[in-house]
C-alpha cells in the first residue's frame, strides 16, 4: 500500500513528524531500522538558513546513507523561504521539503506565523508558490492545523491552496491552534479535507499511538497516508509494527524490557556517534518515555535521566529486569507535549482582515511542533 509524493514511493504510507530536538538523524536512523516509510528531519528556519546561521546549518545533517533526504522548512516571508529552498536543493540534496504551518507556540502566533498564518491567505499563497518554484523536481509537501481555533477554521482553504499552488501533498494535524496537544484529535476534519483535495496525496495527523490507530484512521477518514509524531517517542518499533499491518503480517512480539535496554543503548550510541560526547546527554530526554508503563524505581529513573556517558548507560540497563514484559496499555499513553486548551496569542487586529503584505521579522523565529 504506497503513498505517492511527487516522485517518491513511500511504502508503507508512513511519515515520522519533525519534533525539535527528537527527529535528528541518529534517531531517524533507528526508526528506519525498523521500517520503511518517510522520515522528516527537525524543522529549520528559511532565513536563518539564508543567513548561514551556524545553528541552523548544525540541523541539516543527514546520516551518510540516508536517503531520502527530508527536511522540514519554517518561513513567513516568500523570498527568503524561497531562497532557503533553492539552497536546500542545490547545495544540501534534499529529495523531500514539508512546510511547516501548524506551530500554535505562543511565541510564533502572536507574531502572526505558525498556525496562525494560513488566516492571511494571500500571503500564504505567495510562500507556498515561492517554495514550489525553487524546488525543481523535488516535491514540496504541506503541513497545518485546522485553524487557528474552531471560530476560524482555515484548513480546507489552506489544502486547496496548497493543491493549487503545487504541492506535492498535504498533511492535516486534526487541532486548532488552540488545542496545542489537548483533547481528541478531529479526525472528521481529515476525512472533509480528503473530500475538498482531491488531486494530491491528504496525510491525517493526531492520535496515532498504535498501528491499529492507523488503520482506523485511514479506514475512518479515507486518507492516503498518516502522519507519526509522539506515538513513536521511546517507542521506534511503532514503526515495525506499522509496517507489519500494512503488509498484512503476523504483528511482531512486543520488546521486554532487556530488549528495550538494547534499542536505548543503540540510540544512544548513534547520538553519540554523531554529536560527540553531548550525544549521551541529548538522550536523557529519551529514558523516561522508554521506561514508560515499566516497573522502574523512582531512584534508577533518576540515575537514567542524568546518565552522562555510554559506560554509566551500559551499567544502568544492566540493572534492569529483562524478563519484564512490555506492558502493552503503555503504548497508549501520551508521550511528549500534552499541553492546552489555551486562547491563541496573535497581533493586535490580526483577525480582522485575511489580508497583508508581509508579517514582522519577528515572526521568523526558529521555532517547532505542529
Amino acid at each position: 500500500m504506497a503513498l505517492r509524493i511527487g516522485p517518491l514511493t513511500v511504502d508503507p504510507p508512513v511519515v515520522l513528524a519533525p519534533m525539535a530536538g527528537v527527529t535528528n538523524a541518529p534517531f531517524r536512523a533507528l526508526c528506519r531500522e525498523f521500517g520503511a516509510g518517510l522520515y522528516v528531519s527537525e524543522m529549520i528556519g528559511a532565513r536563518g538558513l539564508v543567513e548561514g546561521n551556524e545553528k541552523t546549518l548544525d540541523l541539516v545533517r543527514f546520516g551518510p546513507d540516508e536517503s531520502p533526504r527530508s527536511i522540514q522548512l519554517y518561513g513567513t516571508d516568500p523570498g527568503a523561504l524561497g531562497e532557503a529552498v533553492a539552497l536546500l536543493v542545490s547545495e544540501h540534496r534534499v529529495d523531500h521539503i514539508d512546510m511547516n504551518f501548524g506551530c500554535p507556540m505562543a511565541k510564533v502566533t502572536r507574531h502572526g506565523g505558525g498556525a496562525a498564518l494560513p488566516w492571511k491567505t494571500g500571503l500564504f499563497r505567495r510562500i507556498v508558490r515561492a517554495a514550489v518554484d525553487n524546488a525543481g523536481d523535488v516535491p514540496v509537501t504541506v503541513k497545518f492545523r485546522k485553524g487557528i481555533d474552531d471560530d476560524h477554521l482555515t484548513y480546507l482553504e489552506t489544502g486547496l491552496i496548497a493543491e493549487e499552488e503545487g504541492a506535492a501533498a498535504v498533511a492535516l494535524h486534526a487541532r486548532t491552534a488552540r488545542q496545542l496537544y489537548s483533547g481528541e484529535a478531529d479526525w472528521e476534519a481529515i476525512a472533509r479535507l480528503k473530500e475538498t483535495v482531491t488531486s494530491i496525496p491528504v496525510l491525517g495527523n493526531g492520535d496515532i499511538w498504535v498501528a491499529e490507530d492507523a488503520r482506523s484512521m485511514m479506514e475512518a477518514t479515507g486518507c492516503d497516508g498518516v502522519v507519526v509524531g509522539r506515538g513513536c517517542l521511546g517507542r521506534p518499533w511503532l514503526f515495525r509494527d506499522l509496517a507489519d499491518m500494512f503488509a498484512g503480517r503476523e504483528p511482531t512480539p512486543a520488546p521486554s524490557l532487556g530488549e528495550v535496554g538494547q534499542i536505548m543503548f543503540r540510540h544512544a550510541q548513534h547520538l553519540a556517534e554523531h554529536f560527540g560526547p553531548r550525544g549521551v546527554t541529548m538522550f536523557r530526554r529519551h529514558t523516561s518515555w522508554y521506561l514508560k508503563g515499566f516497573p522502574v524505581g523512582p531512584i534508577l529513573r533518576d540515575a537514567f535521566a542524568n546518565v552522562d556517558s555510554l559506560e554509566r548507560l551500559a551499567d544502568l540497563i544492566g540493572k534492569l529486569d529483562p524478563e519484564i514484559p512490555y506492558p502493552m496499555e503503555a503504548a497508549q499513553m501520551v508521550r511528549g507535549h500534552s499541553h492546552g486548551p489555551r486562547p491563541v496569542r496573535l497581533p493586535q487586529g490580526f483577525l480582522e482582515t485575511r489580508d497583508t503584505d508581509a508579517l514582522p521579522a519577528e515572526a521568523e523565529e526558529a521555532v517547532s511542533g505542529g
